[in-house]
């Protein structure tokens, strides 16, 4: 077991395919990872929103995001949970298929974006996300 894995994430993704692999690449490379999965960012902020009034909250150490989603998108997600960011101690990875240069920039303008990987993600990339560094 590698213990410079952390131990729970979650994933912000309406794609079942991508969610599909994702927890497949989990299952084949034997991560010991807890995975909250939320089709879009309402969903997942509000989680977030009632976590974080708890004395206890669980919040996922790694966030893998999409741009692209139904009801609140990627870009409507960082924009409200920006002021949330400090007192979460996670790192947000958004993931995207987008090869539009100006949102990748966009989205490395983000301070408390930790990095934008592209779709489809392999294993390093699993792993280079859900590592403690």
């Amino acid at each position: 077991m590698n213990n410079n894995l952390i131990k729970n994430a979650c994933v912000i993704d309406d794609d079942k395919l991508y969610v599909s692999l994702v927890q497949m690449l989990i299952t084949k490379n034997k991560i010991p990872v807890e995975l909250l999965i939320f089709e879009n960012g309402k969903l997942a902020f509000d989680y977030f929103q009632s976590e974080l009034k708890k004395d206890n909250p669980k919040v996922p150490e790694v966030i893998l995001l999409d741009l692209n989603m139904p009801v609140m998108d990627g870009w409507e997600f960082l924009e409200v949970i920006e002021p949330y960011m400090p007192a979460m101690n996670t790192k947000l990875n958004v993931v995207s298929s987008t090869i539009n240069p100006a949102e990748v920039k966009k989205v490395k303008k983000l301070d408390f974006v930790h990095s934008f990987m592209t779709k489809p993600i392999n294993k390093e990339a699993i792993l280079t996300a859900f590592s403690k560094e």
